[in-house]
């Protein structure tokens, strides 16, 4: 290493402390694979320097930068005077029309400045009150000098969009300015060092065939969450989208939480509510793309292609048919910015999933892009340096703002550093999400019976992960619950979901098979898997149907976007066991923590016998995924000697098991190699069961803890 280079120490792992150089190459030092590529990361880190020292001399720092909606769009004065500015380059003219002067192109013309930003100032009425009265509609209005004629947009700045289907699909932009703010009563929680996440939809949270809103989600759905145990609620579909059935990805309003669900002050209230129940809560952001809306949209917002997008084919996104953001100019960074610190701020978000990282990493956006794990695929033309950048700029802003934050990222291609510190040569984000994990699941379903299952392939997908890189592992998310798809329950049980779902039926092979694997399938994913877990909502208790939102391909119908809660909470029917297990996994690793943990030890992957056994935080997992045969006295290993007693039990009767475990029943050492590990013991394992246990003197919670809410059947 140069001497000349400045040198950090970094604690990389607790305890252990590394040297880096500070020129974005200490990534390297931790991993060696890197070497040939430092001089491309050394570019990136340079790259993204460059932009901090622009900011720092353009726009007084991030603490200025990134609170441009403090400046741009509506901004009310305390003398309830009314500044509002647009940037709009290509414009010659524009003026601020609206319900508070009938629409008058002439009432309130503004003016622009050398930097192509539009300005005017409405002075109070005369008892006061702001020139524009809350929740009226209001639009900027353009003269441009290609054809000469006006166009009229929606802000891009705004904060409020409505429609009314009854007059137009069109959204409106509302002016909003409620006379009384919402006041938050809860500070948000403490960062989880488990993160266990439960991915929710606030329109599809009602069991009734409509739109849900944010009142009914802080009333019904908190609770079902906080019961469940998860920590952290990721919120898709919150940033305003026009198309309903876009699943919230096709944004056109991107500072308007969506009016669909209610107000702003009702979104506010949800995450309040969460935070006094101790939940983190995330943004699902979509800073990938944009809507191609032109009317309620920022595409030609200014008359022209290019405006917040990169011009021509770049701009364009074919197999999402949307817009690309640029990246690499100063206004749209400033938007986008400035746009994390919105949600962070206004409505006290603890963090993001940033969605489509694949997209942005790189100018072929993946499509049809194989990615084979070979460094050279992450360092080439094919890298979109401006993208890298932003989004290093956008995690070390937020890392240095908000100390606590949490930022997902959404990336299928494996890109090396990703989920490293940005000062190291890092991309800056905490977690990826391990999307190939979903896959393996819905592959093996689809294709194999369960007894030619792989126990050494399926350990691979799920410990395959970058060390010092934190991956949320997840069996299936909102993509595997779409329709055209199948959820795992359904790939399992299919029609007899319908059938013989009630306790009041036999307990047939399939539905058999299909709640244990159920509950197998989830449970290695969330011990092994990853440190991070994530369950679609209703996924957790095998939600008997796909998704599917209102479209002209459906007759409009809300059939199939909602969330059957009654189901799981029909004491007569077999949905609530898996939602009683899913309880128990996540009450588990609150207490054991092996979220949080190293990866890890697998000491055994028996093919014939179906057998995966490993250890982590001090929990040994046995995993029988045979379809037959069960196993009397079956040698495990461990590092750990000690009396070992059960603390989960996938057999047991509460989780529509059979029972075959005694719970009471202790398992010893004894000393003496075995599967690489210095102590082994004797257990034994039915057919298509996990069992976790734990050394008797380091229990502190188990299964049989757990009050029972319904009246099992005892068949």
């Amino acid at each position: 290493m140069s001497q000349s280079v400045p040198v950090f120490q970094e604690e990389v792992e607790p305890g252990r402390f590394l040297t880096m150089p500070e020129d974005g190459s200490g990534v390297v030092v931790l991993d060696p694979w890197l070497e040939p590529y430092k001089d491309a990361l050394v570019k990136r880190y340079s790259n993204y320097k460059s932009w901090v020292k622009k900011i720092n001399e353009s726009a007084q720092g991030y603490e200025h930068f990134t609170r441009g909606y403090d400046y741009f769009g509506f901004n009310v004065q305390p003398d309830n005077s009314i500044i509002y500015r647009e940037w709009a380059p290509n414009a010659t003219s524009a003026s601020l029309i609206g319900e508070f002067n009938n629409w008058n192109h002439d009432a309130n013309p503004m003016q622009k400045d050398d930097f192509g930003v539009f300005h005017v100032t409405l002075p109070p009425n005369a008892d006061g009150t702001p020139a524009i009265p809350h929740n009226s509609k209001v639009k900027i209005s353009m003269s441009i000098p290609q054809s000469n004629e006006r166009i009229d947009r929606l802000p891009a700045w705004i904060t409020r969009v409505t429609q009314d289907l009854n007059v137009s699909p069109i959204y409106d932009a509302v002016f909003w300015n409620p006379p009384q703010k919402y006041v938050f009563k809860n500070p948000r929680p403490p960062k989880p060092a488990s993160l266990r996440v439960y991915e929710a939809h606030v329109g599809i949270s009602s069991q009734e065939p409509r739109v849900g809103t944010y009142k009914e989600f802080t009333a019904n759905v908190l609770p079902r969450i906080a019961h469940l145990g998860y920590n952290t609620i990721q919120l898709m579909a919150i940033m305003e989208h026009a198309y309903y059935a876009s699943f919230g990805y096709q944004v056109t309003s991107f500072f308007a939480a969506s009016s669909r669900y209610g107000t702003p002050e009702d979104l506010m209230e949800l995450i309040d509510t969460a935070h006094g129940m101790g939940i983190t809560v995330l943004l699902d952001i979509v800073h990938s793309h944009a809507c191609k809306n032109v009317l309620d949209g920022l595409n030609e917002f200014d008359g022209t292609d290019h405006c917040y997008f990169h011009e021509g084919g770049r701009g364009r996104h074919e197999l999402w048919d949307s817009r690309l953001f640029n990246y690499g100019a100063f206004e749209p960074l400033r938007f986008l910015m400035s746009n994390l610190r919105f949600w962070m701020d206004k409505y006290q978000f603890d963090g993001f999933r940033f969605d489509g990282v694949t997209s942005m990493l790189y100018k072929h956006h993946g499509l049809s892009y194989g990615f084979s794990g070979g460094y050279h695929e992450y360092f080439n033309e094919g890298v979109d340096d401006e993208a890298v950048a932003y989004l290093m700029l956008a995690n070390d802003f937020l890392k240095k703002t908000y100390p606590n934050v949490i930022t997902i990222a959404e990336d299928v291609s494996g890109m090396p550093s990703l989920c490293r510190p940005v000062r190291e040569g890092g991309i800056g984000f905490d977690y990826r999400l391990a999307m190939a994990i979903p896959d393996k699941w819905i592959k093996m379903l689809k294709e194999q019976e369960d007894h030619d299952w792989k126990m050494g392939d399926m350990v691979y997908v799920l410990t395959n992960r970058r060390h010092l890189e934190k991956n949320i592992a997840y069996a299936e998310s909102h993509d595997q619950a779409l329709v055209g798809d199948k959820t795992i329950a359904f790939w399992m049980m299919d029609k007899e979901m319908y059938t013989n779902m009630s306790d009041l039926t036999p307990l047939t092979p399939v539905v058999d098979r299909g709640i244990a694997l159920h509950k197998m399938i989830r449970f290695i994913t969330h011990s092994l898997g990853g440190e991070g877990y994530l369950n679609f909502e209703g996924n957790e208790f095998g939600h008997p149907e796909w998704l599917d939102f209102p479209r002209d391909g459906n007759n409009a119908s809300f059939h199939y976007a909602r969330r059957q809660w009654n189901v799981v909470d029909d004491k007569l029917l077999r949905y609530k066991y898996l939602n009683e297990w899913d309880r128990a996994m996540q009450i588990a690793e609150s207490h054991y923590h092996w979220l949080s943990a190293p990866q890890a030890y697998v000491s055994r992957k028996h093919e014939g016998d179906k057998i995966i056994a490993f250890e982590r935080a001090g929990v040994l997992f046995i995993f029988n995924f045979h379809p037959t045969q069960s196993f009397s006295d079956y040698g495990i290993g461990t590092h750990n000697p000690g009396e070992y007693r059960v603390i989960l039990d996938s057999d047991d009767k509460k989780f529509l098991g059979h029972g075959r475990i005694d719970h009471s029943t202790s398992f010893f050492t004894t000393p003496g190699e075995y599967d690489g590990c210095g102590q082994h013991m004797k257990v034994y394992v039915p057919s298509r069961t996990v069992i976790a246990l734990r050394r008797k003197d380091e229990i502190t919670w188990t299964q049989d803890d757990m009050e029972v809410p319904y009246q099992y059947n005892s068949n």
